[in-house]
């Protein structure tokens, strides 16, 4: 997957509040804090010459700098690294067909629901994802839907996906550490995917950071590959 075409499906599937065209930057800001909604992204030609519009662009919202580096941004990066910004939270993306992962859970473990159910905004606060993150779902405009995962009959996990063009992409998978290791998370993997399948998506995605190991070895067991990857310079003062 090409660099532009990843910013595009996170662009579409978890936007920022607003975006701005800055030279050749995009400055994303958002209410949440959260990276993906955060940082800034080069267009086209930017290079080491241009950071200095960037930072004043992101100062003038009043927040420390933070770039999102890219496959095939190396020279940015090492001008970054240079300048003594760190290195935060390197992201794989994974893929897979969606015929792979649709396969039906058992039932009363996987249920549809938009908007989200009371519980699932419970889970999600439990993992620190708000109202902030959960306005991020509101405005997607795209297909989307959430699904609550239950354990013992008790709602036990939730994530939430949504569409872009022909991938389905999943954000914020949330199991309280009480409900983990009993294959929840593959379960409603399993029902987003034939969400998105019926949704008309041929493949579904989702980020996970280097240091969730759980997520990563989920993912990689469920047969789903790494298609694409980038991490976030940020700025000493952060």
């Amino acid at each position: 997957m090409t660099p532009e075409a990843l910013t595009a499906l996170i662009d579409a599937t978890w936007p920022a509040a607003s975006f701005d065209h800055v030279g050749p930057w995009t400055i994303r800001k958002d209410a949440s804090g959260g990276s993906r909604v955060s940082a800034a992204t080069a267009r086209g030609t930017a290079g080491a010459d241009d950071i200095e519009t960037a930072e004043a662009a992101m100062r003038a919202q009043g927040r420390a700098p933070l770039f999102m580096l890219r496959e095939g941004e190396e020279v940015l990066d090492f001008a970054l690294a240079s300048r003594g910004y760190r290195i935060k939270d390197p992201v794989t993306l994974y893929v897979a067909p969606v015929g792979m992962l649709a396969v039906q859970p058992p039932p009363a473990t996987c249920f549809e629901a938009w908007p989200p159910v009371a519980s699932q905004s419970e889970i999600w606060a439990e993992g620190g994802i708000g109202p902030a993150r959960i306005a991020i779902m509101d405005r997607v405009r795209s297909p989307k839907t959430s699904i609550l995962g239950r354990s013992d009959d008790t709602p036990a996990g939730t994530l939430f996906v949504a569409l872009d063009d022909r991938t389905a992409m999943v954000h914020a998978l949330e199991i309280p550490a009480r409900f983990r290791r009993r294959g929840l998370g593959r379960l409603m993997m399993q029902g987003a995917a034939i969400w998105a399948r019926d949704a008309g998506a041929d493949s579904i995605a989702v980020l996970v950071t280097a240091a969730n190991t759980a997520a990563n070895a989920l993912y990689s067991s469920l047969g789903m590959a790494s298609a694409a990857g980038y991490h976030y310079r940020m700025h000493p003062e952060a």
